[in-house]
C-alpha cells in the first residue's frame, strides 16, 4: 500500500554549514569539510576528518546534543511550532559499534531539550541502526501518519570522531590514510527532516528494505567462509521501491548515495544497477554526501531526503523520480523513490 509521505523542511548541521541551505549549497558545489583532526592515524599522521566547527569543544553526548540541537532550531526557524508535539523519530548508531556516541538515549533526550530551553521533548522512537536506520524511520513514518499523524520528524545524529570508533577502524584498515585507498573519512553530522501527508517539495512513492548476506563482515561472521557479494540485498531493496513507485531503473533520472569511499559499497551499488537497469541511453547522475561529509552514520538518510528537497526546491534536481539508497556493515539494505510534487502555475 502506497501511503501519502511528503518532506516538507529540513534542518542541517554538517562540517560544510550550520544549517540546510548552507549545507545543500556546498554540497551542490562540491566542497568539502575535510580537516586534519586530533587523532593520530598511520605513519604518525594526523588523522583527516569531517568535523563541525562548533564555538565549544564539546564532546561526546554533549557534543551529539548540540549537533540535533542545531538541526531541530533550523527546522524550526522555517516550519514554526514543530517541534511542540509532533512525534519524533530518532535515528542513532548501532547499539554494539564501538565508540557510539549516544548510548543513553533518555539522556540525550534531557540535554537536548535543555540546550533547545524546552521543557520536555516528544518521547522518541529511537532506531539504532546506523546508516540504514533513516529507511526504517521513513517506512514507521509513512504508517504513523497513515494513521492519522499530521506529521512526523525524523532526527539522525552520528559520529565517527570518537576515541574508541578511530581506534576500531584503523585496526581493522577502514579509514582512509596513507597506505589504504580502500577506507572512509570518518564525519559527524545531524539532520532533522519533517515529513507530512500535506503536499511539500517530494513524495515518497516507495520504499523497500532488505537484507545482504554477503556484507562487509561476512567473513568474519561465517568462519573464515567469504561469501561471493551478489548485490541480492540491494537489488531486492531496488526491486521493492520501484515496484511500489511503478517505475522501473531506466526511468529513474538520477540517484543518491550513502557511499562511503570503500570498494565493497561501490560494488554493491554498481551490481544491484547491472541486475536491473534495462534500456538506459540517457546519463544517470549519482550523488553521495560523502564526497562532502564523510561517513555520518545514521545522520545520512535524512542528510539525503534534505538534499533531494532541496534541489527540487531550488530547482537543480536532474528530473524526477530520484532513487535514494543506502547500506549498513551488517548487511541491512535501504532504497526508496522520490517523485516531485509539481504545484499547478
Amino acid at each position: 500500500m502506497n501511503r501519502p509521505l511528503h518532506i516538507a523542511a529540513a534542518g542541517m548541521v554538517t562540517c560544510v554549514g550550520l544549517d540546510a541551505a548552507a549545507s545543500c549549497a556546498a554540497m551542490r558545489a562540491r566542497l568539502d569539510g575535510f580537516a586534519e583532526t586530533r587523532f593520530l592515524g598511520t605513519e604518525g599522521a594526523w588523522l583527516i576528518g569531517g568535523g563541525v566547527p562548533l564555538p565549544r569543544n564539546w564532546i561526546g553526548m554533549k557534543r551529539q546534543a548540540h549537533l540535533a540541537a542545531g538541526a531541530l532550531t533550523d527546522l524550526e526557524r522555517q516550519r514554526p511550532g514543530s517541534l511542540a508535539a509532533t512525534p519524533l523519530l530518532l535515528c542513532l548508531a548501532e547499539a554494539d559499534r564501538p565508540g557510539r556516541p549516544v548510548n543513553d538515549p533518555e539522556a540525550f533526550l534531557q540535554q537536548l531539550a535543555q540546550i533547545l530551553g524546552s521543557a520536555a521533548l516528544p518521547r522518541p522512537q529511537v532506531i539504532a541502526h546506523g546508516r540504514p536506520s533513516g529507511f526504517v524511520a521513513l517506512d514507521l513514518a509513512r504508517r504513523m501518519i497513515a494513521e492519522g499523524a499530521p506529521a512526523v520528524i525524523i532526527l539522525g545524529v552520528d559520529s565517527y570522531l570518537t576515541a574508541q570508533s578511530v581506534s576500531h577502524y584503523l585496526n581493522q584498515s577502514r579509514l582512509l590514510c596513507p597506505g589504504n585507498a580502500n577506507g572512509f573519512i570518518p564525519g559527524e553530522a545531524a539532520a532533522a527532516i519533517l515529513c507530512t501527508a500535506e503536499p511539500g517539495p517530494i513524495r515518497m512513492t516507495g520504499l523497500g528494505l532488505a537484507r545482504e548476506v554477503a556484507h562487509i563482515y561476512n567473513a568474519a561472521d561465517a568462519g573464515g567462509a567469504d561469501l561471493p557479494l551478489r548485490g541480492d540485498g540491494m537489488t531486492r531493496a531496488y526491486d521493492l521501491a520501484m515496484t511500489e513507485a511503478s517505475v522501473d531503473l531506466a526511468h529513474v533520472e538520477y540517484r543518491i548515495s550513502d557511499l562511503i569511499g570503500e570498494q565493497y559499497f561501490f560494488k554493491q551499488a554498481a551490481l544491484a544497477s547491472l541486475r536491473l537497469e534495462r534500456g538506459r541511453i540517457p546519463f544517470q547522475d549519482l550523488w553521495s554526501p560523502a564526497e562532502s561529509l564523510g561517513n555520518i552514520g545514521a545522520a545520512v538518510v535524512p542528510v539525503m531526503a534534505a538534499q533531494l528537497m532541496m534541489a527540487e526546491r531550488r530547482g537543480y534536481a536532474p528530473g524526477s523520480p530520484a532513487l535514494m539508497e543506502g547500506s549498513g556493515d551488517d548487511g541491512a539494505c535501504g532504497a526508496a523513490v522520490f517523485h516531485a510534487v509539481r504545484r499547478a502555475a
